[in-house]
């Protein structure tokens, strides 16, 4: 990937024309609305051992997500801290899981709880139970179910995410008033997706290098990562599945949710990254319907972006926000 895949004064006025369906919002709502008919508890136990964990505490977490399925995540919390506490619910990136207590400890140290919650079929212990099975090429998730907006995989994953944000009401010691929705690559992307679908949960907005943004674009210029799945079922099934695999990836647009999203927000870019490409990147920053939106640019950065200097960006951030942990 060279430096840009516009030069830099593009992307910053870089505003694609959308293809927003018409029954989008109908959509996502009738989505919504059947996941919570379906009801279910919110289950957490407590997991660590004081020995080994001295400083935090975690638990086990299982909530209704997609079809009342339940769905895992961790909630970590500094122990002894006095609640409510903020919350900053981690959607992870693609083929990665909720992973180890052991592997997110940052915003505890920092005072926050954090809810880290599996993906579905691509962690461990959230099974997706394949409705839509993909077709041939499909070696991940990109176009699993992608025949039809209903069946398409990442109807499930997000309505997993927004879910995730429901069941902090039923979580001691979280204040659902303060809740900070993040994550890097696919995380970025569901972040987006939940600030756009449940606006009036969702205090702020952390996305790094954002994927799931401008399918259109990232199928034609991305040359790394499972962008290319989507490049080579496309290419097996031109031109006959073209526009009807767009009409469908046109529900699931990261671009569609960030003209719906009105919290803070601060997204990531690198502008040498062949994974999810700037341009994709600044499309749904440039609709962010929300007037304080912020953008840190990495030059040199690939996928990686700031790495572990993004942190005290973020930090940062969110104290200007008035969302740090209260001392």
């Amino acid at each position: 990937m060279t430096l840009f895949d516009q030069r830099a004064d593009e992307l910053l006025a870089y505003r694609p024309e959308l293809s927003v369906p018409e029954d989008f919002d109908a959509f996502w709502e009738r989505t919504l609305t059947e996941a919570r008919a379906r009801g279910g508890a919110v289950k957490a136990e407590r997991v660590t051992d004081r020995h080994l964990l001295s400083t935090v505490e975690v638990d086990d977490v299982r909530f209704p997500g997609w079809n009342g399925e339940p769905v895992a995540a961790w909630l970590l919390r500094p122990r002894g801290a006095e609640a409510p506490l903020p919350v900053v619910v981690t959607y992870m990136g693609y083929s990665g899981g909720r992973g180890l207590p052991t592997d997110h400890l940052l915003w505890s140290a920092a005072g926050y709880a954090q809810l880290v919650v599996d993906s579905r079929g691509q962690g461990h212990d959230t099974p997706d139970r394949g409705e839509g099975d993909g077709t041939q090429w499909a070696e991940g998730f990109m176009t699993r179910g992608v025949d039809s907006p209903d069946h398409y995989y990442y109807r499930r994953l997000m309505t997993d995410c927004v879910r995730a944000v429901d069941a902090i009401d039923e979580l001691p010691g979280l204040d659902a008033g303060r809740v900070v929705a993040a994550g890097g690559s696919q995380g970025g992307g569901l972040a987006l997706a939940v600030a756009g679908l449940a606006p009036d949960r969702v205090a702020a907005v952390l996305s790094d290098l954002p994927f799931l943004c401008h399918f259109r674009q990232a199928a034609q210029i991305s040359d790394d990562g499972p962008y290319l799945e989507l490049t080579r079922y496309l290419r097996w099934h031109s031109p006959h599945r073209v526009e009807p695999t767009f009409a469908t990836l046109d529900y699931f647009d990261g671009v569609h949710f960030a003209r719906r999203a009105t919290a803070p927000a601060l997204i990531s870019v690198g502008l040498m990254d062949p994974i999810c490409p700037p341009s994709t990147v600044y499309a749904a920053f440039n609709h962010y319907a929300g007037a304080d939106r912020t953008m840190t640019v990495w030059p040199f950065a690939d996928h990686g972006g700031g790495f572990g200097r993004n942190t005290a960006v973020q930090l940062k951030w969110l104290r200007e926000r008035g969302l740090a942990p209260r001392q």
